[in-house]
């Protein structure tokens, strides 16, 4: 007799069905088909990680940019506030030369006039109006510089913020010796 039992019946058949020794090709394939995966699969991440650290750095610049284009436009809009305040609005007519007007007549909804037009009128001169900037105007206010830029703005200030020429500004606000701010009290 052989060293093996030999088997009989149903229990040879099945074992008519396995692999006999050992069997190292058919294994090769689907250790190499898992290693492919397992790269695949961490080579797909970097990528994507990657792509999300890219994206996160340019959300951070677009934030920078935002916050900066903001600062201008507040920035601009206070500028805008700054000219459309009466008194520089007047400042600036009167030096286009322009006067205020005279007496207003007013249309009523029926086509009727209510008041008597007047001419206009520019105010007279005041003899201490040479064009100097220390020379007061019409009712006792400052003669306009010619800038252009309305009261309280930085370039209107002939002294530099902190300077004695500061303590005479009015300092009910924190803005008002703040250079930037075109408008006291912004």
């Amino acid at each position: 007799m052989s060293g093996e039992p030999r088997l009989r019946g149903r229990a040879a058949r099945l074992a008519s069905l396995l692999p006999t020794g050992t069997s190292q090709a058919a294994r090769t394939p689907f250790v190499l088909l898992v290693v492919a995966l397992l790269g695949g699969g961490l080579i797909t991440l970097l990528l994507l990680n990657s792509a999300l650290s890219e994206g996160s750095f340019r959300l951070s610049d677009l934030r920078g940019e935002t916050k900066t284009l903001t600062d201008e436009e507040q920035a601009l809009q206070r500028d805008v506030d700054a000219y459309a305040q009466p008194d520089a609005l007047a400042r600036r007519a009167q030096e286009l030369g322009m006067v205020p007007g005279g007496d207003p007549a007013f249309l009523q909804p029926d086509g009727t006039v209510r008041g008597e037009p007047g001419p206009a009128t520019a105010p007279p001169p005041s003899a201490g109006a040479s064009g100097s900037p220390g020379a007061a105007g019409p009712g006792g206010t400052q003669a306009p510089s010619g800038s252009g830029e309305p009261r309280g703005s930085a370039a209107a200030s002939p002294t530099a913020p902190g300077s004695a020429g500061a303590a005479a500004t009015p300092s009910g606000s924190p803005a008002a010796s703040d250079p930037s701010s075109p408008t006291p009290g912004r």
